[in-house]
């Protein structure tokens, strides 16, 4: 006789139709969890602001599993009045801090960081307390909560959740909260500095559990708490897409977003000088985008008058960028060169991997994602001050081209398959 599903609710901000890789973390989770018989119930804001949507995610919910959704009061929009669509950049993080900000965007990043803390979603903790309090009244054989961030305004859910009913809870952070980059640009003063680390240490010392997409984001959780805290990275799912041919050229593609910050001038200087000695190279090599693409970036690639040998496809849905991975001739993926974005390991590493496509990582030193790239051997790495290596590289990857030799020999990927990862999940649900 089969036991009935153990029951767990997960607060989420992203859910389809968002796009973007925010999302894929939990829907992926959602989708396996019934495999080892737990019950996903998920609670969602009834009518977000996604900075990207993408129709494709929502053809993966499975119309079984129970959603839960409350109005949320956001002031996105209200501030698109104000900024007009400087605010999707500002929440998908394209406006750079390097390049000169409009009075308005400071004015937006201040009062961002000091009147909404943790985050712009914080208006919605309270009446998602008010109406989980009754559901988990009424709902007893829930007996897990799991809360995921950012948005870390989920965790305020969690918290007074925990408190008011002494519930199992869960802590699942896709990203650091204090040490990530783009916390230092909200002009926080220091009251509200200090309100982020009170709260980023009450709920890492009140869940039951933390689960981290990181080693070296749980080696700075452990500083702040004594919870079990659980390495679950990112992953991978099986997509058949048939057979995908190769692009003709010898194509080097970023796919998904390109951040300002992110901004490689190495390799944009590196392949501006391969092109100019080698005429093979620069008649065969095609730089392949398919994204949100900063204006930033796309200027700094006319700086180098590499605009001729681009091709940008803009915001493409999941599955089109999957097909354009499958496609290309060698993945770059570049991480922004600073110490607090060691522990960032980009989602999209994963289906890189799985696309069996070489990867060029650039990034700075003891990356966790440089780790992983080792581990599987899916790829080649960089500094952002070893240009000369960079250049070697890329006439490798280029000769193997001619030679019709340029494949991956990848090792341990099923370790990164989004069902591996469940089943992971599943245990620290089950306090196995």
């Amino acid at each position: 006789m089969s036991m009935s599903k153990k029951k767990v609710l997960i607060i989420s901000y992203y859910w389809p139709p968002a796009g973007g890789p925010g999302v894929q973390r939990w829907l992926k989770f959602v989708k396996y969890l019934p495999s080892f018989d737990i019950e996903p119930i998920v609670y969602i804001p009834e009518n977000p602001t996604y900075p990207l949507v993408d129709a494709t995610n929502t053809e993966e919910v499975d119309p079984s599993i129970t959603i839960l959704k409350q109005p949320i009061n956001e002031p996105y929009s209200k501030a698109k009045l104000v900024s007009g669509k400087n605010t999707d950049t500002l929440s998908v993080g394209i406006i750079p801090a390097k390049k000169k900000q409009t009075f308005v965007e400071k004015m937006l990043l201040w009062v961002r960081g000091n009147f909404f803390i943790p985050d712009a979603r914080v208006s919605w903790v309270k009446p998602s307390v008010e109406y989980l309090t009754e559901y988990l009244k009424q709902n007893k054989d829930v007996e897990t909560i799991i809360t995921t961030g950012p948005p870390h305004s989920m965790h305020l859910i969690g918290m007074e959740l925990k408190k008011q009913l002494n519930i199992q809870w869960i802590a699942d952070f896709r990203d650091p909260w204090t040490t990530i980059g783009y916390h230092k640009e909200l002009k926080l003063n220091e009251s509200s500095a200090a309100k982020h680390l009170q709260l980023e240490k009450e709920v890492l010392n009140q869940a039951d559990q933390i689960i981290v997409t990181s080693k070296t984001t749980k080696q700075e959780f452990q500083e702040k708490t004594s919870k079990p805290i659980t390495v679950i990275t990112n992953g991978y799912d099986i997509t058949n897409l048939g057979k995908v041919p190769l692009d003709e050229k010898f194509t080097l593609a970023h796919i998904g977003s390109f951040l300002s910050e992110r901004n490689p001038r190495i390799l944009w200087k590196a392949i501006a000088e391969l092109r100019k000695e080698n005429k093979a190279f620069k008649d065969a090599f095609q730089l392949k985008l398919a994204g949100k693409v900063s204006s930033e970036v796309l200027d700094t690639i006319k700086e180098f008058k590499l605009e001729d040998c681009v091709v940008n496809h803009g915001y493409v849905d999941n599955v089109e960028a999957l097909r354009q991975m499958r496609a290309s001739q060698v993945l770059l993926l570049i991480e922004i060169d600073s110490d607090d974005t060691r522990a960032i390991i980009p989602g999209k590493l994963f289906e890189y991997m799985a696309s069996e496509r070489p990867i060029l990582g650039i990034g700075p030193e003891d990356s966790d994602f440089f780790d992983i790239v080792r581990e599987t051997n899916t790829g080649k790495l960089v500094l952002y001050s070893e240009k000369d290596k960079l250049m070697d590289i890329l006439l490798e990857y280029f000769e193997l081209y001619q030679q019709g030799q340029l494949k991956v020999h990848a090792m341990g990927l099923q370790y990164f398959s989004r069902k591996r990862l469940t089943e992971k999940l599943a245990k620290v649900i089950s306090n196995e």
